[in-house]
């Protein structure tokens, strides 16, 4: 009988552990979806030899496991389990490492700061260790119910650090947010454990507003490692964590090309792509694609408004995509929502190119490009983390990209 391992869980379908565990060594990694009374039959079931758990089984399975570690036992929090084929099942919490080393990546410190944590699961009680033992002077959960809850969050609007231990925000909900981070006054760094979407409303709210943040994902990769460490029974050192996020990222994040119309996205977006072996998308191609209209028949038929709303559901769409190059219409950055699904799982680079260079034909909002310009200016400002000047050369330009893409998925 095949000894497995895996993922135990209930909804996996937006997982990365098998491509995880695959780069540090460990074949052959399932997803295990198990409803709650099939639980207890699943990890008797004989063949098992290790497991990582996710929600909502992280305490649960606590109570199957003969032993446990030091972090398991405090935290009351279980995500790596062990069978020994002797039908003794063995828990520990490499979440704890994990989340510590996710705060240290952010440069969040824990030290005599106040910690706000959202939600009150498995994931919660191991940040709430973890705090404890950094020196956080007050830990705070909030749960739906109880003393600490969310209609009474502004007791705590003094909160240095808040961490999101709650799947709010995870993909396919990748636009909703927990909490409104302006309520919080004296935030010194933001935590949140979801990983898909790279980024979560969250935390694009946080760096917007110059907070550090970091998203789940490094936490994920970091808690894998020692956990592969331990199914696999050797040594796997602290810096092949850093090498795993990095090529996942460089796998996973999409790269972004905004900018004014006519500037040279298509040109300088099938470059990128093929640099980089990917896939390109064009949202006004996936305009015309799914309505039969082109951006500039649905213009001077509807007016611009209209554009903007079917713009706005494609966008979406193609955001939601993973690993593609994605070209986008001039004012596509405008709405904030456009804004938010391309930071959420892109890397966004604003092409730039002088006004009187601009392709104007079939345009019908290119009549006054200054006037476009200074409209827009503050909207491409916002949507990019990186301007690359196109000088007439796009292939040039997409080198650069590729360049600072590499560069900053090593970071």
């Amino acid at each position: 009988m095949m000894i497995k391992h895996g993922l135990l869980g209930q909804r996996l379908g937006h997982s990365h552990s098998p491509r995880i565990h695959s780069m540090f060594g460990l074949q052959g990694y399932e997803l295990f979806q198990v409803p709650p009374d099939e639980l207890e039959a699943f990890l008797g079931g004989g063949n098992l030899a290790g497991l990582n758990v996710t929600n909502p089984y992280k305490k649960t399975v606590a109570r199957f496991c003969h032993t446990l570690s030091e972090s398991a036992r405090q935290s009351g929090s279980v995500n790596t389990l062990l069978f020994d084929g002797k039908g003794r099942i063995h828990g520990h919490n490499t979440d704890y490492a994990g989340f510590l080393s996710m705060a240290n990546r952010a440069g969040v410190s824990f030290s005599g700061r106040k910690v706000v944590l959202l939600g009150n699961g498995g994931a919660a009680a191991t940040a709430s260790l973890a705090a404890r033992k950094r020196g956080a002077r007050e830990v705070v959960n909030i749960s739906r119910r109880g003393e600490h809850n969310f209609g009474n969050l502004e007791r705590h609007a003094d909160a240095d650090v808040l961490v999101n231990c709650t799947p709010v925000g995870t993909y396919p909900q990748n636009d909703e947010a927990i909490v409104d981070i302006d309520k919080f006054h004296s935030l010194k760094g933001v935590l949140d454990l979801v990983y898909n979407p790279l980024r979560t409303k969250l935390a694009v709210d946080a760096e917007e507003r110059g907070i550090p943040s970091e998203g789940g994902l490094y936490m994920l990769a970091e808690q894998a490692r020692e956990a592969s460490a331990y199914f696999q029974n050797k040594s796997i050192p602290e810096a092949e964590t850093k090498r795993v996020f990095s090529q996942l990222c460089r796998e996973i994040e999409n790269v972004v090309l905004v900018g004014m119309p006519g500037c040279g996205k298509n040109a300088v977006g099938r470059e990128v792509a093929r640099l980089l072996k990917r896939r390109l998308v064009d949202t006004d191609e996936l305009i015309e694609l799914q309505t039969g209209r082109s951006p500039a028949e649905w213009i001077t038929q509807d007016g611009e408004r209209a554009f903007r709303d079917v713009e706005t559901r494609v966008t979406r769409q193609a955001t939601r995509e993973s690993g593609i190059v994605l070209t986008t219409g001039g004012g596509g950055i405008l709405r904030p929502e456009n804004r938010l699904a391309m930071r959420q799982t892109g890397r966004v680079y604003w092409l730039l190119r002088p006004l009187n260079e601009l392709a104007t034909k079939g345009r019908p909002l290119s009549v006054n490009l200054d006037e476009l310009f200074e409209k827009r200016r503050g909207a491409y400002e916002a949507a990019s983390n990186c301007k690359i000047n196109i000088n007439g050369n796009p292939e040039k330009a997409a080198r650069l990209i590729v360049e600072e893409f590499h560069k900053h998925a090593a970071a």
